[in-house]
């Protein structure tokens, strides 16, 4: 997987690409964009997110969500992207690398999310393969992990199109869509071979 990446202490500083998408730190001017496809999408989406606020959408919940990124980004901890196609710029989805743990662990999560009209293209697959690059290249991490509803079987499938391998099973493990659910555990190690 290709990616290009600019250095810099800003998010804005950094630039993923894939064959088909690129992948940028969001910025305030994606928030029309950014809501407009997740309001479009929320009937897909939200079987398998935690439950929106009630205020999940609006310009002031996104500059704090952008907030809360920017701090992560400085302490290292998180690094939030959205998903962008080549051909035309629209704007797909997000992946976020999160819980990023130093240490004896270098490890990290990824989580991600795509518009309902942009599924099952791939696109996801190549964006989650950017992230996973450069998670290990640039941060230098040695294992990612991921989870997904058992009943997610897009998600599973993505996660095993791009490398990773599923290694567990965890009862209540997240929140989701309102109730306590169990969740599949993924992961993969910087040696592994990947898509």
């Amino acid at each position: 997987m290709l990616f290009t990446v600019f250095r810099g202490e800003s998010p804005q500083a950094i630039r993923l690409e894939g064959p088909r998408i690129y992948l940028l730190p969001p910025r305030m001017a994606d928030w029309k964009a950014w809501a407009g496809l997740r309001e479009e999408s929320r009937d897909f989406l939200t079987p398998w997110e935690p439950t929106w606020p009630h205020d999940a959408l609006t310009r002031h919940a996104f500059r704090r969500r952008l907030k809360a990124y920017n701090l992560e980004w400085r302490r290292g901890t998180g690094f939030s992207f959205l998903v962008h196609r080549l051909s035309d710029h629209a704007l797909m989805g997000g992946v976020t690398l999160s819980n990023v743990r130093r240490g004896v662990a270098q490890a990290g999560s990824i989580g991600y999310w795509i518009g309902e009209r942009f599924a099952r293209q791939g696109y996801m697959s190549e964006a989650v393969s950017a992230v996973v690059e450069f998670a290990f290249e640039e941060l230098a991490l040695h294992r990612i992990e991921a989870a997904c509803l058992p009943s997610n079987d897009a998600s599973r499938s993505l996660l095993l199109k791009v490398g990773f391998r599923q290694e567990g099973y965890a009862r209540q493990y997240l929140r989701i869509n309102g109730k306590w659910q169990d969740h599949l555990l993924f992961e993969v190690l910087r040696d592994d071979p990947r898509l």
